[in-house]
């Protein structure tokens, strides 16, 4: 579904502590599924943040 590289913009996250608002861009650096834990997307955002986006616990992003 998403390769490294691919661009994303974040439309929801679950982190309450985090400071990436949706609409905020960055790249995808790896795409990891996994059936016990849920699939995991990491992401250097464009702000600075390296925060995984959590797919199966409610993140939401978008490919540009």
């Amino acid at each position: 579904m998403y390769q490294p590289g691919d661009r994303i913009v974040l439309v929801h996250t679950t982190d309450p502590y985090t400071h990436l608002r949706p609409g905020e861009q960055g790249t995808v650096t790896a795409y990891q599924p996994d059936e016990r834990l849920g699939t995991r997307l990491n992401i250097n955002w464009d702000s600075g943040s390296t925060l995984a986006m959590l797919l199966d616990e409610g993140d939401q992003v978008h490919k540009l």
